[in-house]
């Protein structure tokens, strides 16, 4: 078990698991200093501070009309959240303002700051009129004689850290006092980052270095960098991390025994102390593997009890754990299929085992058939989620949620949105997103995916009629569900900054706002974090924000057209290789020939994946005319001379974005040249070198693009540029 250490005060059980919280010795109405452990930050470190980096704010009068606030913390609870959102506080007022804070647990002269729950702030006597939503909060400053009082208020604990964060937020951005209060609540019930860490250190699609959590096969010891993780996290609203690969090995199978749970429940401490529950990838086999049953059959009495009693040793260790995850019968990992069960029986055996604690179990809807034939047309991977999913609407517990991707295949730069959101409407369903750059450049790549997900979440499924939006279906108010909410599979490693490539730090941000509000544009999320990152200065805000918002359609230009997807390199899936996969067990063709490229799956003449959209969308896409260009070839087998609305053909059209994609990527590369002097060196640099890898990889995937298609068609580039023969 982890207890900090603690030189002067008393280590108390706190109410996060077992973790246990320092404070020190004090009586009612007296300061208490309060040992946390929050970790100074150096403001030099850009690199590793992301958006929490805290510069001292210079301007004088803002100063003041904090300070009057500042100095003083009041609060009641020393629930281990509550206590963690004081520490954060206490800390960023002397970083920010240069103030030594005292904290009081009974009302303090003067000016203060009441931080604290809706039922501590009216049993203070404070008259609250609006009614928080879960985990909400309210800021608002009163004006008394002689006092003046700001409160930060949470519906309960999560929500008062989440208001600490938002208000240590707002002065960042320059707002002041007359701009402070705010009233704001998560739109997701569910907001979790999905590592795919191994306990060997190495990440499965991870491009930021090695995992912050395991190193030479055991959790790492050190769990500075843990903390600081969940900083981070806790700062965008996240509020479950799941901390193994959903492809689970042989070691990380027994992380739901009594040989890993003393140091997964450390971990879970440190999350928990942030507001962010612990979830398990789980082995479907796991009975057979560790539990020397004959059977991992999900209807085996005894598989159940194995189960159970698994189930309930985790919650001895881990209080507060949320549950498990599984990926099964996809990729060759096991599952009820084997025993001649569906998914649903899967999912509820382990949903009952999780029942009693207020757990949950998360199915992964990434199956299909990966033994596909190339040489049948008529079998299309897209078809699967659907295929296997949509008839058991309405058969599982109301304990399992279906974690489904954002589109049919395999988070593509461009491809439509999964059918499966506007069809399991007696089902909880969440959002499936990848902020790791698996197709969209590995973090060597600018590449802000916040654009492709907001598409996603505005997409209207017309299920209930128009305006049926899936950001609706995710948060569970179209079909009025128990559980729902948005997964992102990480993209953070050991590198100093944590994601590899600086600025992709915008889309492990942008996820945790986009999850907490997926009404916020791109746009504003781009520019908050900006802001918080670099600062206000007028030249960086606009030269970043330009490359932030422009990057996924460049990306997109120098890669796969209208839709295609794929074309890279099998297995690592980095750099062009146009027939990489076209004959392979994995179903991602795109079915060039010399007089057309793309596949048809409409109704008419295809593979018929079109119908498993509701209707206008449905008829949008099988008619080559209504499909939106984007998609074309997504959805149909196009000949090369076909003209797009723009009047081009469309081989003229491969020629023109590929040649153009380099072009942007070298003004992107101007853009950033121009910043030289204007932000952290170590920044510069680094992020110059990204783009240098960027604009060489760029190249490449023109050469070989252009060249293929080139020598599949014998049409010439009506520009005459460069195209090797």
């Amino acid at each position: 078990m982890y207890v900090p250490s603690v030189d002067d005060g008393l280590a108390v059980k706190a109410g996060c698991g077992f973790g246990w919280q320092i404070y020190g010795k004090g009586n009612l109405g007296n300061p208490i200093k309060i040992n946390r452990g929050v970790q100074k930050i150096n403001n030099k470190n850009s690199l590793y501070n992301c958006w929490l980096g805290l510069k001292r704010i210079r301007d004088e009068d803002l100063r003041q009309k904090y300070k009057k606030y500042c100095k003083n913390i009041f609060y009641k609870s020393n629930d281990t959240i509550i206590l963690t959102a004081i520490g954060e506080l206490e800390s960023a007022i002397n970083r920010l303002f240069d103030v030594e804070v005292k904290t009081y647990a009974e009302h303090p002269g003067g000016s203060y700051i009441f931080v604290g729950t809706l039922e501590d702030a009216l049993g203070e006597g404070y008259k609250i009129n609006i009614e928080l939503e879960p985990e909400g909060f309210l800021i608002q400053h009163l004006v008394q004689t002689g006092r003046n009082t700001l409160l930060i208020v949470g519906e309960n604990n999560n929500g008062v850290l989440y208001g600490v964060f938002d208000f240590i937020k707002s002065i960042c951005c320059g707002k002041n006092m007359d701009e402070i209060g705010n009233v704001d609540f998560p739109r997701n019930q569910l907001r979790l980052i999905n590592h795919w860490d191994n306990i060997n250190g190495n990440i499965e699609r991870g491009y930021a270095g090695q995992s912050i959590f395991y190193k030479d096969n055991q959790v790492v010891k050190d769990m500075v960098r843990i903390k600081d993780y969940a900083r981070l996290l806790s700062s965008v609203g996240i509020n479950g991390i799941v901390i193994n690969n959903v492809n689970v090995h042989k070691y990380e199978t027994k992380f739901i025994t009594e040989e890993y749970l003393p140091d997964i429940a450390i971990l879970a401490d440190i999350f928990c102390a942030y507001g962010i529950k612990t979830y398990l990838s789980v082995n479907f086999a796991a009975p057979i593997e560790i539990g020397k049953l004959p059977t991992a059959d999900p209807l085996d009495p005894q598989v159940k009890k194995w189960w159970s009693k698994v189930t309930e040793t985790i919650y001895s260790y881990i209080e507060d754990f949320g549950g498990f995850i599984i990926k099964a019968d996809s990729e060759f990992r096991p599952g009820p299929f084997t025993y001649g069960r569906n998914h649903a029986d899967g999912a509820n055996m382990l949903a009952e085992a999780l029942k009693p604690y207020g757990g949950i179990l998360i199915w992964r809807c990434f199956v299909y058939d990966c033994m596909v034939d190339w040489r049948d047309r008529s079998v299309d991977r897209a078809r699967a989620a659907y295929d296997n999913f949509k008839p058991l609407d309405g058969r599982f517990a109301d304990n399992v949620i279906l974690q489904v991707k954002n589109g049919p295949m395999d988070f593509q730069i461009r491809e439509p949105v999964s059918p499966l959101f506007g069809a399991m409407e007696k089902t909880n369903l969440m959002m499936e997103f990848q902020i790791t750059q698996e197709y969209t450049g590995q973090q060597k790549h600018l590449c802000y995916l916040v654009p492709m997900w907001k598409e996603t979440l505005d997409f209207d499924t017309y299920a209930k009629g128009e305006g049926s939006y899936v950001s609706k279906v995710v948060d569970g108010s179209l079909f009025n569900n128990k559980y729902s909410g948005i997964a992102g599979v990480s993209n953070v490693g050991d590198s100093k900054c944590w994601t590899g490539h600086p600025l992709a730090q915008a889309n492990l941000y942008g996820f945790g706002r986009l999850s907490w509000n997926p009404e916020m544009t791109s746009e504003e999320i781009a520019r908050e974090w900006v802001l918080l990152t670099f600062g206000s200065k007028g030249k960086v805000m606009n030269t970043i924000m330009s490359m932030l918002m422009d990057s996924r359609d460049i990306y997109e230009n120098y890669t796969s057209p209208l839709g295609i997807g794929w074309m890279v390199n099998p297995g690592h899936h980095y750099g062009p290789s146009v027939d990489g996969y076209e004959y392979s067990h994995w179903g991602t063709y795109h079915y060039a020939d010399f007089k057309g490229i793309g596949v048809d799956r409409t109704v008419a003449t295809g593979t018929g994946y079109t119908e498993q959209y509701r209707e206008p969308v449905s008829s949008m896409y099988e008619n080559i005319e209504d499909c939106p260009e984007e998609l074309l070839l997504f959805f149909h087998h196009v000949p090369y001379i076909y003209r797009l609305k723009s009047g081009k053909t469309l081989i003229q059209h491969i020629y023109d974005t590929h040649f153009g994609g380099v072009e942007q990527v070298a003004q992107t590369i101007e853009r950033w040249t121009d910043l030289l002097g204007e932000i952290p060196q170590e920044i510069y640099d680094l992020v110059l070198s990204k783009l240098e890898i960027q604009l060489k990889d760029a190249k490449e995937w023109r050469d070989v693009v252009n060249t293929y298609f080139y020598r599949k068609t014998g049409i010439k580039d009506t520009h005459g540029r460069k195209i090797f023969e």
